[in-house]
């Protein structure tokens, strides 16, 4: 397969097929990330997805998943996603569900009847970083959205069937904002009722822009106590209506944590509490990693 640049993918997909429909991320000013910082975003052309999706039909004889690449392919237009969710359906008819990052206004900017003829084409799952349910982080960050538009595009794109995966980050409000950060993002998982929420724990690539507010003092970041506890406020604010799928089992997660909201609540507070109790059971700096 030919990509440019580093490519990056949610842990979900790690079996998928991933095929680069855009280049970078149309956005790219989020304070923590440098996951794009060193391309220009750009749209590639249709020409080039067709070829890499007919060699990589000549390569696999089965493809189950598909996830499109980069940052937020999404933002393209329903005409040329369609283009390439039909020769998708072509090549590869074992496929059973191709994903995509998504943002908020690119979800919002697209009708229900566009966003259900995505989902009648094979496209059945979105995953947006949301980040966090507070709007001062969100604005401190420089995500550029608002905490109503990113609640609006997961209930606009569940309501037409596509199942909505969305990612916060633990830590990422500091000790100057943690209570804020945790209260905030534990009500927009109980108001979204995505399918899924996970939960990231931060961790800097040095030359993140954010850097330059820890090193000023600015932002003091948690240990990893700390992140606990905010984890522990988050989720005695969540409560969704809907059963939602909850993972906190990334590799820069301190302590693992699996279990639906809101039946196994409980049942992850307990484990929670006990690690408050016991910091042995963290995960050692040492085995963090993205």
């Amino acid at each position: 397969m030919r990509y440019e640049g580093s490519i990056y993918r949610p842990p979900s997909e790690a079996y998928s097929l991933l095929i680069q429909v855009t280049i970078g991320c149309s956005h790219n000013t989020c304070t923590f990330c440098t996951m794009f910082k060193d391309k220009k975003f750009r749209v590639r052309p249709i020409e080039e997805v067709f070829e890499d999706l007919e060699m990589a039909r000549r390569a696999y004889p089965v493809v189950e998943k598909i996830f499109l690449c980069d940052g937020d392919a999404l933002c393209l237009s329903n005409e040329k996603l369609m283009r390439i969710l039909t020769r998708i359906a072509e090549l590869f008819p074992e496929c059973k569900r191709v994903s995509v990052y998504g943002t908020a206004r690119d979800i919002n900017r697209k009708s229900d009847e566009e966003l259900k003829e995505l989902l009648d084409a094979g496209m059945e799952m979105i995953y947006m970083g949301a980040e966090s349910g507070s709007q001062a982080v969100l604005d401190k960050i420089h995500k550029d959205v608002t905490v109503r538009e990113q609640i609006d595009a997961v209930k606009k794109a569940e309501r037409v069937g596509i199942k909505m995966s969305v990612t916060f980050i633990s830590g990422l409000a500091g000790l100057e904002g943690w209570e804020d950060h945790a209260i905030a993002t534990g009500k927009m998982i109980t108001e979204m009722n995505a399918s899924y929420a996970s939960l990231l724990t931060l961790m800097l690539d040095p030359a993140a822009p954010i850097m330059k507010d820890i090193e000023s003092g600015e932002m003091t970041l948690l240990t990893p106590e700390q992140v606990v506890g905010e984890t522990y406020l988050l989720l005695e604010n969540a409560m969704p209506k809907k059963s939602c799928v909850f993972r906190s089992n990334h590799a820069s997660n301190y302590i693992s944590l699996r279990g639906n909201l809101p039946e196994d609540r409980q049942r992850m507070l307990a484990q929670l509490k006990i690690a408050m109790e016991n910091t042995g059971l963290l995960k050692d700096e040492r085995f963090r990693m993205l």
